[in-house]
């Protein structure tokens, strides 16, 4: 063992057995029970101080940003498949013969599916470390996805689109951990802000894709053909080029490389002693995550807050095409293409937010790199009410074919930024207001938010049909306003709360 710790600890030789001891057991075969063995601490591996380059954050560039597109690339592909499918809900309704609504369930249970899986992959990524739930999990996504693809009837459809939910979910739950095992404070910030990218990026590009795949010859079917085959490339790839990045999974491969050239079987890893218990693994990721909810203003209102914008989201996926293609008559491929100033408003946002960046890393040196939650709220201060704005803009330009459709298409572009400008900065101000318990933490945020917004799908065609496009945006707008206070006073009163609350 290195470190600090070698100093402290005596190692003696092995010590005389207990004759107390040894009367209570006995190992077989006739042998008598061995003596004692040293203290386990003797035997423990550890990295080389914090400049250890078997230490992930240590690890060169190169083999950081290959780990990172990876990982992302995943995070892109599941939430591209989560809304890929919805250009061909008309055709699937119409080759199954029952309701779009019916047929909507496939993209409701796939995020019903995102709400589950945490409960799955987030303890599986701290047994079993970050590559294999994430290889396991797209391959396994693609394969659901190819059912789904050649589904005979609407239950299987349904059916394997909430478990390749599920599975895709991993990519939501466990990415974050692996930037966080790679990048320091000063850079976990902007690792995030391109994670967050490919979650918002993956449903705004997925309407254009699956429109012109939907239109063309190929038909509904390969909307979920094409995510497949990206899910299981990805797969294949992270199989062969994605590096363990969970420290303690990196020390039991450094553990079974001394043991095997050493010849001493006692050379371990702290994470070989951990021991699988049920119990706590409910606790921290079903029990604690929702006790968190109940007993955290703080995590309760933020993620209410986040929950909402992420619905909005899968809701645009209903009110783009009805807003372009029945209003305005466009084909199903053009129609989507309006995505593209959502698209733009993600961009912009992603640019202004890590623009920031430099300001932040001076307020974290000023402050002996212990970061300040708050910090991280700033961009909510112009991304809130462009939100809100995007969505009054958007109602009230898009009613009617009377106003040119580049109006309501233009809004995209201040919805789009509003969206990252408030998921992004408020997911970190989680992370790091919940340090401790920031597994806990996440898992209840992706609970709560993938639970909200399964359900918008199911209603927002609905909505803008019977309330009509001014007015359902109108509702939106206003409920978008009212929560725009929110980052506004955990700025100012956070630190107070936070310090009531523990």
């Amino acid at each position: 063992m290195t470190g600090p710790e070698a100093d402290t600890i005596s190692c003696s030789s092995v010590p005389q057995s207990d004759t107390e001891i040894n009367g209570k057991w006995a190992i077989g075969a006739g042998r008598p029970f061995p003596p004692a063995l040293p203290d386990r601490e003797c035997y423990l591996v550890d990295f080389e101080g914090p400049d250890d380059p078997l230490n992930p954050q240590n690890w060169p560039s190169t083999a950081k940003l290959l780990s990172s597109a990876l990982a992302c690339s995943g995070t892109f592909i599941a939430s591209l498949n989560s809304a890929m499918f919805s250009p061909g809900i008309s055709q699937a309704s119409s080759d199954f013969g029952v309701g779009t609504e019916v047929i909507t369930l496939g993209t409701t249970l796939f995020v019903l599916g995102f709400a589950t899986g945490p409960m799955i992959w987030a303890p599986l990524s701290e047994l079993m470390g970050r590559k294999l739930p994430l290889v396991i999990a797209i391959i396994g996504e693609g394969i659901f996805t190819i059912a789904c693809a050649v589904a005979k009837d609407v239950q299987t459809l349904i059916i394997c689109r909430f478990f390749a939910g599920v599975c895709g979910a991993s990519q939501l739950t466990v990415v974050p951990g692996l930037l966080a095992d790679l990048y320091d404070n000063t850079y976990r910030g902007v690792a995030i802000a391109l994670y967050a990218l490919t979650v918002f990026g993956g449903p705004f590009v997925a309407p254009i894709a699956g429109g012109y795949t939907a239109s063309s010859y190929l038909g509904w079917r390969w909307t979920l053909y094409i995510p497949a085959f990206l899910a299981l490339g990805s797969g294949l790839l992270s199989f062969f080029f994605l590096k363990e990045t969970y420290p303690q999974c990196v020390l039991i491969a450094k553990a079974a490389l001394i043991r095997k050239e050493s010849g001493n079987w006692g050379i371990h890893a702290k994470q070989e002693e951990v021991e699988l218990e049920i119990d706590d693994l409910v606790d921290k990721y079903l029990t604690q995550p929702l006790r968190l909810l109940i007993t955290e203003p703080v995590l309760l209102l933020i993620s209410l807050y986040m929950s909402f914008i992420y619905g909005l989201v899968y809701a645009l996926l209903e009110a783009y095409p009805y807003v372009f293609e029945v209003i305005h008559g466009m084909h199903s491929g053009t129609g989507g293409l309006n995505f593209i100033g959502l698209i733009t408003g993600v961009v912009l946002a992603l640019g202004f937010i890590l623009s920031q960046q430099k300001q932040y890393t001076e307020k974290l040196e000023m402050n002996g790199n212990i970061p300040v939650p708050e910090w991280r709220l700033r961009p909510t201060i112009l991304g809130a009410p462009m939100f809100a704005v995007g969505l009054f803009w958007f109602g009230w330009t898009g009613f009617t074919s009377e106003i040119h459709w580049a109006a309501p298409a233009a809004s995209g572009v201040f919805i789009g930024f509003g969206v990252l400008c408030i998921f992004l900065p408020c997911f970190n101000y989680l992370v790091d207001a919940y340090l401790p318990v920031a597994a806990s933490a996440v898992a209840a945020n992706i609970i709560l938010r993938s639970a909200f917004a399964s359900s918008f799908p199911l209603f927002t065609r609905q909505m803008f049909d019977n309330m009509e496009v001014q007015w359902a945006s109108t509702l939106l707008g206003c409920l978008a306003t009212v929560l725009v206070p929110i980052p506004f006073l955990f700025r100012a009163f956070g630190p107070r709360l936070r310090r009531e609350a523990r």
